[in-house]
């Protein structure tokens, strides 16, 4: 056998056994479950423009991906644009904004200080309606 026929060989024999190990070191695709839902502060008035964060709560036992969507006309949804969540305990943030671009605020004037809650979610898909309240 010729020194290039025994590497021929090696590398048939090798490929597929490579090819099984990294096929069988492969995660699993984490299970995300979408949240949506409307985004009102003031009293009701929709959000015109805005973000939901999803960070686990470690302190509650939450883990994994921080979920997220974007916040348009009072309504969101982490399929559009954003990302699931797998259930469990969540600190849930919002932010919003007017909507009206400027120089140095491309979403717009900040309409209330990022306001910040716990969620319990399910691992299901779920609606969750969001009221930031008013200033007091």
């Amino acid at each position: 056998m010729t020194v290039g026929t025994a590497r021929t060989a090696l590398f048939l024999f090798l490929a597929p056994v490579g090819l099984a190990v990294l096929a069988g070191c492969g995660a699993e695709a984490e299970k995300l479950y979408d949240v949506s839902g409307t985004a009102t502060y003031d009293g009701g008035k929709p959000i015109p423009v805005g973000q939901v964060y999803f960070d686990p709560d470690p302190s509650k036992g939450g883990s994994g991906l921080q979920g997220f969507a974007p916040i348009k006309d009072g309504k969101y949804d982490t399929k559009d644009g954003g990302r699931g969540v797998r259930g469990g305990a969540y600190e849930v943030r919002v932010s919003g904004f007017d909507g009206k671009p400027a120089n140095e605020a491309p979403q717009g004037k900040v309409l209330f200080d990022q306001y910040k809650f716990s969620k319990e979610l399910p691992k299901e898909k779920s609606e969750l309606n969001i009221e930031v309240p008013k200033k007091q």
